[in-house]
């Protein structure tokens, strides 16, 4: 990484401050603009910069404000009439770019009442559904019908038909929505399509998915599974739960992220999906991680207990069901204010992505003991 006197270089030698506007070069540039060009020179800075510059901002998102406006949308709207009854998340930083809640990744707050069902449809976006409050919910992927409830964390890979309801006996249900929609609209890569018959037909036995494949340390015998995503679309909370705090027992965990394990597709250990990933965490009674910035964009979602984080100098207080974002190469790190309970952290993330085309790095504060001074 340059710093110090090798940036000033960058800024006086190959940035613009060095190039002054003479009247023969502004000649240069107004001619270039005609045939929809420029000099290199003028954006240098701005285009190819030292290290990762997110137009991303940190946010945290609180539930207890964002939640009755998610009801009152119940009022408004049906989900036939708005195809998807969700409240999305818009980082103040992106400016119109309203897809994006952190980097390339969009979410949103999903509701739906007892008896609803939204129609089945397909994209070329890969999807994420984590369950945050209600009973009685379900979704069906590609006739995969799998009934849902709190902290569950659910696929919906791209391509695949899909379609989400609420059962008649259950209860209003809210859900966050995880999807790669920025990163496909910047491929120029996306497409959408509804179900023809607009809901699709339910052709397995129900939670198949997870009684086949979700047996820890096991997988099915023979079974070849070519797809580019996890044939184990639903995971669920009380194994997930039941796993860090054996994990606990026997290991200090990351000094970085505490107790931290990924989701990953059972046939090969990878990732859930080939643009995203996701993540628990557990953070032990009071405990306070180090800081540390990765080459990737997160979205955080508590599920459990309260605390706090520090995102490049800013601390977000959060407490269950608080969604909050840290952008690409900012230092962040998590505190649990509880001297009793443990502190649960979901996370999505484009980490695949990062890793597949070799750009992830990570590096640790060296100053301050690795914690980060609260500026703001």
């Amino acid at each position: 990484m340059a710093t110090g006197r090798h940036d000033q270089y960058r800024e006086d030698v190959i940035g613009r401050a060095n190039v002054a506007d003479t009247e023969a070069l502004v000649d240069f540039y107004g001619d270039l603009e005609r045939f929809h060009a420029g000099a290199l020179w003028t954006v240098a800075n701005r285009i190819e910069p030292w290290q990762p510059e997110s137009r991303s901002v940190p946010v945290l998102w609180r539930y207890r404000d964002l939640r009755p406006h998610v009801l009152r949308a119940l009022d408004l709207v049906t989900p036939e009439k708005a195809g998807r009854r969700v409240v999305y998340l818009n980082n103040p930083g992106r400016g119109d770019d309203a897809a994006a809640a952190v980097g390339w990744l969009y979410s949103g707050l999903q509701v739906m009442n007892p008896g609803e069902v939204a129609s089945s449809h397909r994209h070329s976006a890969s999807a994420i559904r984590f369950i945050m409050e209600g009973e009685g919910a379900f979704t069906n992927v590609d006739g995969h019908k799998m009934p849902l409830n709190a902290n569950d964390f659910v696929l919906t890979p791209n391509g695949t038909w899909h379609e989400h309801g609420v059962g008649e006996e259950g209860t209003t249900c809210i859900w966050q929505d995880g999807l790669d929609i920025p990163l496909m609209n910047a491929l120029e890569a996306n497409f959408y399509e509804v179900h023809p018959d607009l809901q699709q037909a339910v052709t397995f036995p129900v939670d198949d998915t997870t009684m086949r494949w979700g047996n820890p340390g096991l997988r099915p015998a023979g079974e070849n599974w070519s797809k580019r995503y996890s044939p184990l679309f639903k995971y669920e909370w009380a194994p997930t739960y039941e796993a860090l705090l054996r994990a606990a027992k026997v290991s200090e965990g990351s000094p970085f992220d505490g107790i931290h394990m990924d989701y990953v597709d059972p046939s090969t250990g990878g990732p859930v999906m080939t643009t995203m990933g996701a993540s628990i965490q557990m953070l032990r009674p009071g405990e306070h991680t180090k800081a540390h910035r990765e080459v990737g964009s997160f979205l955080y979602q508590c599920c459990k207990g309260r605390g706090y984080s520090i995102i490049n100098g800013q601390r977000f207080d959060w407490q269950e069901r608080d969604i909050f974002c840290v952008p690409s190469w900012m230092f962040h790190e998590h505190v649990n204010l509880s001297d009793s309970e443990d502190a649960c952290l979901f996370s999505f993330h484009d980490l695949p992505v990062m890793r597949s085309l070799n750009l992830y790095r990570q590096e640790a504060l060296a100053e301050n003991g690795g914690h980060q001074p609260i500026l703001a």
